[in-house]
């Protein structure tokens, strides 16, 4: 499989969070999440292991020969080498999974398949679908408006890297850390321990300050290497600790004058849950 540049996309089957990614210009999905939405095993894993095997030795080596692996985020919050199929071989593949959730999954898959379609036509629905899709899943319309603001800036700063030599998603993930180690004393994967959070993503965790902090660390990195045309790894990642040190200054100036942490435990939707309850 090319190890190209991949971006992890979380979409939702009865609840159940499936990750999937575009490769050759289609959704590519989690073997692993689509065996757990379907059988609710506790070691998708190992069903998984052991299907690869009764496929072959029913003799389907195609279904092999068209799985690859392509790194997805994982509960660690690193990128991770996953197996993934398209939709065709995802097809074939739940038809050996004995699922009473098996039919309605096909039609969620087609669903999915025919949307991507839909988005290569115009891209402005990705964006329409993602900030449904948090609607639904109870965030407010004012947090959406930052989270969609910060996947934007975001994008931004991957571009950036891109243009000035950053290519490997390893060091794409160093650099997001020291921003992060930077912006709040904490990398991800601390911070994901820190709120105790375990596949989940951590920004769709955070409250407004923490969203609104962690832009000004990545758009303020955007700017420093724009501006002082910053090439290659290494000095990108002395650019990344200024950038985050931009935003870690304002974090620890506003916790000074407001007696109050910016980085808290609160699980964001928690937090809804929880306003709900008392009303």
């Amino acid at each position: 499989m090319d190890k190209e540049i991949i971006t992890t996309k979380i979409a939702l089957f009865q609840r159940k969070e499936i990750r999937k990614t575009i490769y050759n210009n289609e959704w590519w999905f989690s073997i692993i999440d689509i065996i757990e939405a379907l059988t609710g095993t506790g070691r998708p894993r190992k069903y998984w292991n052991d299907l690869k095997k009764k496929l072959r030795d029913e003799g389907y080596f195609e279904v092999s020969e068209k799985i690859g692996q392509l790194k997805l985020s994982a509960s660690d919050g690193k990128m991770r080498e996953t197996d993934c199929a398209n939709t065709e071989t995802i097809f074939r593949i739940i038809q050996s999974i004995p699922s009473p959730k098996a039919e309605p999954f096909k039609r969620w898959l087609a669903r999915v398949g025919y949307e991507r379609i839909e988005e290569i036509e115009d891209p402005e629905l990705a964006t329409k679908r993602t900030r449904m899709l948090y609607k639904v899943k109870g965030y407010s319309d004012n947090w959406i408006e930052k989270r969609m603001r910060g996947i934007a800036v975001r994008d931004t700063l991957t571009e950036e890297w891109q243009k000035r030599g950053v290519k490997e998603q390893k060091e794409y993930a160093i650099l997001t850390a020291e921003i992060s180690k930077a912006t709040f004393g904490m990398t991800p994967s601390e911070y994901k321990k820190f709120k105790k959070l375990k596949r989940e993503n951590l920004r769709d965790h955070m409250d407004d300050l923490e969203l609104i902090f962690t832009m000004l660390g990545e758009a303020s990195t955007t700017e420093i290497a724009r501006n002082k045309n910053t090439q290659g790894f290494d000095k990108n990642k002395i650019v990344a600790k200024k950038g985050g040190g931009v935003a870690g200054r304002a974090r620890k100036d506003l916790e000074k004058k407001s007696g109050k942490k910016v980085s808290n435990k609160n699980n964001y939707l928690q937090g809804v849950e929880d306003k709900k309850r008392l009303k």
